[in-house]
């Protein structure tokens, strides 16, 4: 026992020397030295400094940068805390084991500087040096496992705001989808050649012009995304997406600035060659801005290019009273803002050639007709032939005068029937309004009677004969209403304001079956008044 007893002393006086050095000095300098390198590893601090872990966006890829949240998060998070230990044990290497604990064993001071009697240099190398190595080694021991737990308790924090973060992507999406399926929103693209379904638009950044094809809530940005020139991009439309210039992701043409906030109306216009679509149209469009300067309600055309479309249109009719026949293939939609009240909606007017419901393959290659909210079916009476078989001479030259289409309404409609019904199959969901055209020569006719305030009933007059029409259509659509207009009259260089009220009323009555108050508007009237420009 009493050999073993000088051991026990040092042994003692070891750990008394290494708990007083760990606990007097060695691990708080150890944590000041971790938390602080575990502070810089979560920089650089400095606005525009590189990162190489930073990740570049690759040619071709979306122009953001992903997500603080998505992965620099843990990234930032992981190579701290590892520098942060890394650092602790090397300060244990160097200096306390490579020169301290080092300089201890040969005798020398912890500095380096020689001892000066052998009575020093065998109490640093037996009473000083183990004790120092030990009560080092503790304390990066300790303070690894303590710097450990902050940084599991950290991590932690990280964890729940990566799950914030995730978790509000989805309600945020969901929250968009379901105020746009609550408006009914559902964005198609209005040219020709695409019509297809926008279900996210690409929008462009106003600093660089970079499309953007991924703008919404996710691993790019919750609320926003950064572009690669730094421009921050809002992600939805209630933060002000739809202020951003957005293209269709297919064809890559602008779409009108309400494409996104607004529910659209498409509103297609049918009939043969000459019936009278195109002066309809304009007829329309005067209307809706006669009713707007009656204060009853709004609207705007929705882009620019939209009212230098209308603006042409109007200086043709002006100049020549007539509207050159509709060419070039599928038709590009006019669109207009019309709001009432609260409620706004996006009219899509389509105007195509009479030729595309000459047979079904070619209203089978109308794709915007799968995305009809109701139709407007024009009716030239004049083109049917037994009409015109009950004319006299002198009618016939007036009939003749008014350009008939070379298809009757009949005929349209049984083109357009069938293939309305394989391309949308809603065709019992959708309604119909049918506008008689031309009906300033139809009033002027000696051998026909006139349109009254019934023109459903006077289709179905025996010298008319269309009352299957009329009889189809009440079985084939939701439902149908009928107009007769002169669309002369609503148009041109002295137009007629009654006459273009009621122009305006079918795409009144279409907008009321979407929800917006209009039906008041195009509630039946008085007769108009008949002073009509000779035909």
């Amino acid at each position: 026992m009493s050999a073993l007893a000088p051991v026990l002393i040092l042994a003692v006086w070891t750990a008394v020397i290494a708990v007083g050095l760990c606990l007097g000095r060695v691990l708080w300098v150890f944590l000041r030295f971790g938390a602080r390198a575990v502070w810089r590893g979560l920089g650089p601090w400095q606005p525009g400094r590189a990162d190489q872990r930073v990740p570049r966006v690759a040619p071709g890829a979306e122009p953001a940068h992903l997500s603080y949240y998505w992965r620099q998060l843990w990234v930032d998070a992981w190579s701290a805390a590892g520098f942060g230990i890394r650092v602790v044990w090397k300060e244990f290497s160097d200096p306390w084991v490579h020169r301290t604990v080092r300089n201890l064993f040969r005798g020398r001071h912890p500095s380096g500087r020689p001892g000066r009697a052998p009575i020093n240099r065998f109490g640093y190398v037996v009473l000083v040096a183990p004790g120092t190595y030990l009560g080092a080694l503790l304390g990066a021991v300790l303070a690894t496992v303590l710097l450990g737990v902050s940084l599991a308790f950290f991590g932690l924090l990280v964890g729940l705001v990566w799950l914030g973060c995730a978790t509000a992507v989805p309600v945020l999406r969901g929250v968009e989808r379901g105020w746009a399926l609550a408006r009914g929103i559902r964005v198609k693209c209005p040219y020709p050649g695409c019509y297809r379904p926008v279900p996210l638009a690409v929008h462009r950044c106003p600093g660089c012009r970079a499309s953007h094809g991924s703008l919404r809530p996710g691993r790019y940005g919750v609320l926003w995304h950064t572009c690669v020139c730094g421009h921050r991009l809002p992600t939805t439309r209630l933060a002000g997406r739809g202020k951003l210039t957005a293209l269709c992701p297919h064809c890559e043409r602008v779409l009108p600035e309400a494409v996104g906030t607004t529910r659209v109306v498409h509103t297609p216009l049918v009939g043969g060659t000459s019936s009278g679509k195109t002066m309809l149209m304009a007829a329309i469009v005067e209307g809706l801005h006669a009713w707007d300067r009656n204060g009853d309600l709004s609207v705007e055309y929705a882009s620019a290019d939209d009212r230098h479309a209308f603006n042409d249109l109007n200086q043709e009719l002006n100049s020549t009273g007539w509207a050159h026949a509709t060419t070039g293939g599928q038709p590009r939609a006019l669109m207009l803002t019309v709001t009432r009240g609260r409620r706004r909606r996006l009219l899509y007017l389509y105007d195509p050639m009479g030729e595309s419901v000459s047979d079904a393959e070619r209203v089978r290659a109308q794709q915007y007709l799968k995305h009809a909210d109701g139709i407007v079916l024009v009716a030239d009476v004049l083109a049917d032939s037994a009409v015109r078989r009950r004319l006299g001479p002198e009618d016939t030259e007036r009939a003749g005068a008014a350009r008939p289409s070379a298809q009757g309404p009949w005929e349209t409609y049984q083109k357009l029937t069938g293939e309305l019904n394989a391309l949308t199959g809603r065709r019992k969901r959708l309604p119909v309004a049918a506008v008689v055209t031309k009906r300033d020569v139809l009033d002027q006719l000696l051998k026909l009677p006139k349109p009254g305030a019934r023109v459903d009933a006077w289709l179905e007059l025996e010298e008319i004969g269309l009352g299957r029409l009329v009889r189809a259509l009440g079985h084939d659509f939701k439902a149908a209403r009928y107009w007769a207009v002169s669309a002369r009259a609503a148009t041109g260089t002295a137009p007629l304001e009654g006459e273009q009220l009621r122009a305006a009323e079918p795409v009144l009555w279409l907008l009321a079956a979407s929800g917006m108050k209009t039906a008041a508007l195009s509630a039946p009237g008085p007769e108009p008044e008949k002073r009509y420009t000779p035909a």
